[in-house]
């Protein structure tokens, strides 16, 4: 499935905790909130809003 990045959530070097919001991706006109997996600091952003994805698109690093 194919869809759009509409926000991040976060900034580079941001902490985040697992369930923290991290992106907002629309497809099918419907709006998806992205949540951390886990603990830890945003390393990078893969993307930038209004890209265009598809299923197993890296959109963030964690460590």
């Amino acid at each position: 499935m194919q869809g759009t990045v509409v926000k991040f959530a976060v900034e580079e070097g941001q902490e985040v905790v697992a369930g923290d919001l991290v992106v907002v991706l629309e497809a099918m006109k419907m709006e998806n909130p992205v949540t951390a997996h886990k603990d830890g600091t945003i390393t990078g952003l893969a993307v930038e809003a209004g890209a265009a994805i598809t299923q197993g698109t890296v959109l963030a690093e964690i460590k």
